[in-house]
């Protein structure tokens, strides 16, 4: 699998994912700066977490704008793997790949801690091997997490099948109306109509081995391993 990881002023999760790439994949992804123009071949494009150009105006508005972005977009339009974790989802929403946005949280205050995660669709190269555990626990991190979109994107999300991840309680009772975050019908990640753009907010990469307090999030990564390894 070869994957790229862009990195912005003010990324602050580039390493953490291109550790778990490491690790779990066996390859360690190309670290692209966002001031490049094109992208080498690549099956995975990674846009990380972090506060891209201090969240200046909005979360991700400026990174959205980099000159990057055009190589970004084009990858995605080919079919290409994308996948947005935190400030990276928040920077698909602004590029267009992805619809609605990410506004402050609820209570107005940043949220660092571990939540519960119901996988809805496993049926993804994200997340075909959650499927054995649909409900995982990772760490959240933002301050500007709360998914908002039209009614009409809501349904169709949910229609679709595209809402992929949601928080739930720890007995899997999903929040719709009580996220973290306040977070619209509790969701945490979702993707586009071609199912080869995610976005998400909690950080797969933080609870990737048990070293790290939990494995949660690994199934993510051996899920674009083995994608990849039966193409």
């Amino acid at each position: 699998m070869k994957a790229g990881v862009i990195v912005f002023p003010g990324s602050n999760s580039d390493r953490d994912v291109a550790v778990a790439i490491e690790r779990v994949c066996g390859r360690r992804p190309q670290m692209i700066w966002h001031g490049d123009h094109d992208l080498p071949d690549l099956d995975l494009v990674i846009l990380p977490g972090g506060f891209a150009y201090g969240d200046y105006l909005r979360a991700g508005a400026m990174a959205a704008r980099s000159p990057i972005v055009d190589a970004v977009k084009k990858h995605a339009a080919r079919g290409g793997l994308t996948l947005g974790i935190c400030n990276g989802f928040q920077m698909l929403t602004e590029m267009g790949l992805l619809p609605g946005a990410l506004l402050r949280n609820r209570d107005l205050h940043f949220i660092c801690r571990d939540v519960d995660l119901r996988v809805e669709n496993t049926n993804s190269a994200f997340t075909r091997d959650f499927a054995a555990n649909p409900q995982v626990r990772i760490n959240m991190s933002h301050h500007d997490g709360n998914y908002v979109a039209s009614d009409s994107d809501i349904a169709a999300l949910e229609a679709e099948n595209r809402v992929v991840f949601r928080y739930v309680d720890r007995d899997g009772t999903p929040q719709y109306d009580t996220a973290p975050n306040g977070s619209t019908r509790g969701i945490a990640g979702i993707l586009n109509r071609g199912g080869n753009v995610l976005g998400l907010m909690p950080h797969p990469e933080r609870l990737f081995e048990n070293a790290l307090g939990g494995s949660g999030g690994r199934p993510m990564f051996t899920s674009l391993m083995n994608h990849f390894a039966h193409a």
